[in-house]
């Protein structure tokens, strides 16, 4: 099991090339100027997040890697010195959203069964992809399936955020889940503890784990598409749903809305969703209260 996640980790990295791995970082470095054979398991996430994209109206947006990379280096930078730390200037954000369109990832295949093909390719030679707002909870529901296949029927994957259920506990039981605290400070571990069920699985977006100050600012690393600065509306959005690829997306779009837009896009989804603020205010979608641990 701890093979096939590092096998995705490897394969969706956007930061680090692997021997004998086409990767998110070697897509980003060749797909704009010439066509790139990928694996099966690369093209459909790639295929996968496209879809997601559609669905949250832009909200989670893999294309917006230019964006996200100047971001990535100031924050770096930031919590190296963090006397100096700055924000990216806007010009420069601007001038790297001219290359964040979706539509220019072009994907097609060539052939059928065992000789089935996989290409992609950029029309715009400065789009960048950026994947970490979807890869790992979309890695983590294939991971599932992998762990159905090996015979396993009571397990719970964990990894940074995202919690996928395979069957209920051996006595039969639902999973109890905590959610951690996005308040640091306080003696309370977790915001909520709730039930998981067989096949659920909840993602976490939030502003506690990956953020830097700039003069007492807090901020974090969720860049919203149409201001590309952070957003600070909440401290954190956890999302319940069957899949774990959508569970990570969702969160991610839920952390971008308003509360009213997240409400009406959680009933449309049929999500269960927790909004924490940062003053620990504390928001249910309609059936979230259910799951809560006495």
């Amino acid at each position: 099991i701890k093979e096939k996640l590092t096998y995705y980790n490897n394969l969706y990295d956007i930061y680090h090339l692997y021997k004998d791995t086409v990767n998110v970082k070697t897509v980003n470095e060749k797909a704009g100027k010439e066509t790139v054979e990928v694996s099966e398991d690369l093209f459909n996430l790639l295929l996968f997040s496209k879809t997601m994209c559609g669905i949250t109206k832009g909200k989670t947006n893999i294309a917006l890697g230019s964006v996200l990379s100047i971001w990535h280096t100031y924050r770096e930078n930031g919590i190296a010195d963090p006397e100096n730390a700055r924000l990216p200037e806007e010009i420069r954000l601007k001038a790297a959203n001219e290359h964040t369109n979706i539509e220019d990832l072009i994907y097609y295949t060539e052939g059928s069964g065992k000789d089935k093909k996989f290409y992609v390719k950029f029309l715009d030679p400065e789009l960048r992809l950026d994947v970490g707002g979807i890869a790992k909870g979309y890695s983590i529901a294939r991971t599932c399936e992998y762990i159905k296949e090996l015979g396993y029927t009571n397990i719970l994957v964990s990894v940074g955020g995202n919690i996928a259920a395979v069957g209920n506990k051996p006595d039969g039981n639902p999973w109890k889940i905590g959610i951690e605290n996005p308040d640091t400070e306080s003696a309370e571990e977790y915001v909520e503890r709730i039930y998981l069920n067989d096949g659920e699985c909840i993602a976490t977006s939030g502003d506690y784990q990956r953020y830097y100050y700039v003069n007492g600012v807090k901020y974090c690393h969720i860049i919203d598409p149409e201001t590309l600065y952070p957003k600070s509306d909440f401290a954190c959005v956890s999302v319940i749903t069957t899949d774990g690829g959508s569970a990570d997306a969702f969160s991610t779009a839920l952390y971008l809305m308003s509360l009213e837009e997240g409400l009406e896009f959680a009933r449309a989804n049929d999500l269960d969703v927790l909004w924490v603020y940062g003053n620990g205010t504390k928001i249910y979608s309609d059936n979230f209260k259910e799951r809560l641990l006495n």
